[in-house]
């Protein structure tokens, strides 16, 4: 857009200052262009895309333009800043000398992003779909195949750029190669399925770092997708960023009705599913799935635990991720047990019926410990350590309960594992977490995955603005 020579000046009616200043406007002859009322001057700038390109933040602005170039501006209104700048002299004798301008309309923190997908160098590089003006744009997502069979944002331009604010890191990085179709995944792909997921912008940085979880070689997300087991990705959250994004360590925390917890979740499988490929009835084989396989992410609750936080005892302090494999909650009850190894008898009893009585070794299992629970183990000085120790002796089972047909059962180990003990679970393969509500004598299990080296194994990861 090139402007014209002389004296160019942007305005808006809602703005006593240039209401001020109109007679010295029109007296200067002045080219001027208004935000609010196309009427007010010759020059209507209401779809602001003038202000935009240069760059106004305070009306009134007045600009020399020289050969279609700005060469001077000066904002809100000063008789002798005015006067130098037109080189006439008396300006607006009955004004006061100063009056401090308004904000431009073209920097309202509610139309910024929109001006920039618009107007402005974006650096977006996704795919852009025009719609038809009789589609529904809701519907045109589901017919796309984009979504998890719920509604999703449709993600325009403005809402990825508005997304993209909440991280530092380039929309071009590439954070990940998303299985199963091995596809780059750039920060700005993520943004675009945040978007889509319901995310707010502050919740891009856990997003990102889940996604550079599942996406690791050793949790073997490919593995987990095309399995015909029932489990998808699992994300715990640490650290200060789990408060300050507003997510759910308390009460309901493994439940519907938190936003952070919900999109967090939601994001990463979109993810998978749109980038990566990983669709149901396609790669993704589950005979069964689990709700889950929609969004399953919770924050650890560190206040009040008997634990440190997860992801530390993991070896990553601060804000974090844990992404393990998870195949739906078991309800743990004991409301008698008031000393630990009382509880600790009956969560391995729960335990030892993961995925089934008589299968050792294979299944992983994540362990959520519930605050009256927690209380239990607190109070006698137990640590995440003393509880797993605990349950790794009471989950060493004699193989002659778990042989093929021992107990009327088909499934079970060979014959030839007789006359050893076998452990429940492979060395790491069942975490404890700590979540949930203060009242309730209940804790969870959420089954995992085969783990180890022919499956999946949990991982952790630093989340980074």
């Amino acid at each position: 857009m090139r402007l014209p020579d002389g004296l160019v000046a942007v305005v808006k009616r809602d703005c006593p200052t240039c209401v001020l200043v109109e007679p010295v406007l029109r007296a200067l002859g002045a080219a001027v262009w208004c935000q609010d009322d196309a009427a007010w001057f010759d020059g209507d700038d209401t779809n602001l895309e003038l202000s935009y390109r240069l760059g106004i933040e305070t009306v009134p602005t007045l600009l020399r333009v020289r050969a279609g170039v700005e060469t001077a501006r000066v904002v809100g209104w000063s008789r002798e800043q005015w006067e130098q700048l037109t080189g006439v002299s008396g300006l607006g004798p009955a004004l006061p000398d100063h009056r401090p301008g308004c904000g431009s309309l073209s920097v309202d923190p509610f139309r910024i992003d929109g001006l920039e997908a618009r107007y402005g160098v974006s650096g977006l590089s996704s795919r852009r779909v025009e719609l038809a003006d009789a589609e529904d744009e809701h519907e045109a997502l589901f017919d796309r195949g984009w979504t998890d069979g719920l509604p999703v944002v449709p993600p325009t331009p403005e809402r990825v750029l508005r997304m993209l604010r909440g991280t530092t890191r380039d929309p071009r990085e590439v954070v990940a190669v998303v299985p199963p179709d091995l596809v780059e995944c750039t920060v700005e792909k993520v943004a675009v399925n945040a978007v889509m997921a319901g995310c707010l912008p502050e919740y891009l940085p856990v997003v990102l770092a889940a996604l550079e979880a599942a996406t690791s070689e050793e949790f073997a997300l490919h593995g987990l997708l095309a399995t015909t087991h029932f489990a998808g990705p699992v994300v715990i959250v640490n650290g200060p960023v789990a408060a300050r994004i507003g997510m759910n360590s308390g009460v309901n925390a493994l439940g519907q009705g938190n936003r952070a917890n919900a999109t967090i979740g939601r994001a990463l499988q979109l993810v998978v599913r749109n980038v990566g490929g990983g669709r149901p009835g396609e790669v993704d084989r589950a005979a069964m799935g689990n709700p889950g396989k929609y969004t399953f992410c919770f924050a650890e609750r560190e206040e009040d635990s008997p634990f440190p936080p997860l992801a530390a005892d993991r070896g990553v302090a601060g804000d974090a991720v844990t992404v393990v494999a998870g195949s739906g909650v078991q309800p743990v009850v004991d409301q008698l047990s008031r000393d630990p190894e009382s509880l600790a008898r009956t969560l391995a009893a729960c335990l030892r019926v993961n995925a089934h009585p008589k299968l050792p070794v294979a299944w992983d299992a994540l362990l959520v410990v519930s605050p009256e629970h927690g209380r239990v183990f607190r109070e006698a000085g137990w640590d995440r350590g003393r509880l797993l120790a605990e349950l790794e002796r009471l989950l060493l089972l004699p193989a002659a309960e778990l042989v093929r047909g021992a107990g009327g059962m088909a499934e079970g180990v060979p014959d030839s594992m007789a006359g050893r003990e076998l452990p429940k679970f492979r060395p790491g393969g069942l975490l404890v977490a700590h979540a949930g509500g203060p009242a309730g004598l209940f804790s969870a299990i959420v089954g995992g995955w085969v783990g180890g080296e022919t499956g999946s194994v949990p991982v952790t990861r630093e989340v980074r603005t």
